[in-house]
């Protein structure tokens, strides 16, 4: 009997607007699962205006520029930022590598298979927007996670998003995490109104996987250029990050692929063929 394949989770943390707590959500999500035991890597895919190092108060030698030159492995530009959690660096103020062609983008996404045996999680924290770099790196990730806020343009951009996935690469489920509200209930009626749109336009599944409150603790922690649910473990927000890491720890790890180019495809591809 053939062992099965350990097979990396592939979250992508996105949600069309900037401004809405999407990196820190990143960060701490990573953080959490880190805590919990599992080995996590998050990349920072914001390409051209990156700063989870900042986030981190990390200054990498190298990044994602190096590893497209072809001057370095994936391995090379990995940085550790604690137990169990490590960063792929990206560059800030880079024009170039805002537009990545299709060959790099694959380039990008199969370099990943170096490290498949060596991590459980793999966080995406993708760029503001809805560009063919933000759309690819969604597409090649097992879970699409959108971040929104009590905005109207959160939620309009938040919609643009999950449309342009749904109609182009037939994405149709995703989890949504309402952020920076002032109460559950806020975060529930979030959630309603995007839920109000895409029911009535589109053919998708939206699943509700909970909030995290505005907290100043999470300015606080910023400041310190550390991830809130370490700088403050006892703090709302960072109570809520335990919460969602509990619960993504607990979602299905895709065993097939689905048609289009994935992170750790290969596995994913050798896995169905010995099932």
């Amino acid at each position: 009997m053939t062992s099965a394949v350990h097979q990396a989770q592939v979250i992508a943390v996105t949600g069309g607007k900037g401004g809405i707590g999407k990196t820190n959500v990143s960060v701490n999500l990573a953080a959490a699962l880190a805590q919990s035991g599992r080995r996590v890597v998050l990349m920072d895919a914001d390409l051209g205006l990156a700063n989870v190092d900042l986030l981190l108060g990390l200054r990498p030698k190298k990044n994602i520029k190096d590893l497209l030159s072809g001057e370095c492995g994936l391995s090379d530009i990995m940085v550790s930022a604690g137990e169990r959690f490590m960063i792929v660096p990206a560059s800030s103020g880079t024009q170039a590598l805002v537009g990545l062609s299709a060959h790099e983008h694959a380039e990008l996404i199969h370099a990943f298979a170096e490290i498949a045996d060596d991590i459980d999680v793999l966080i995406v924290d993708t760029a503001a927007g809805i560009s063919e770099s933000v759309v690819g790196f969604v597409r090649a990730a097992q879970e699409a996670l959108v971040v929104v806020c009590d905005e109207p343009t959160s939620i309009t951009d938040a919609y643009a998003l999950i449309k342009l996935l749904n109609r182009d690469s037939g994405l149709s489920r995703f989890r949504v995490l309402a952020n920076m509200v002032r109460s559950d209930q806020e975060g529930r009626n979030v959630f309603a109104k995007l839920t109000t749109v895409t029911d009535r336009f589109l053919d998708v599944t939206l699943q509700y996987v909970g909030a995290i409150p505005y907290d100043e603790s999470v300015r606080k922690a910023v400041q310190k250029q550390q991830p809130v649910f370490r700088a403050f473990p006892r703090s709302k927000s960072a109570l809520a990050f335990a919460q969602l890491a509990a619960k993504v720890s607990c979602w299905p790890v895709l065993s097939a692929p689905r048609g289009h180019l994935e992170f750790f495809v290969e596995r994913l591809v050798r896995g169905a063929s010995q099932r």
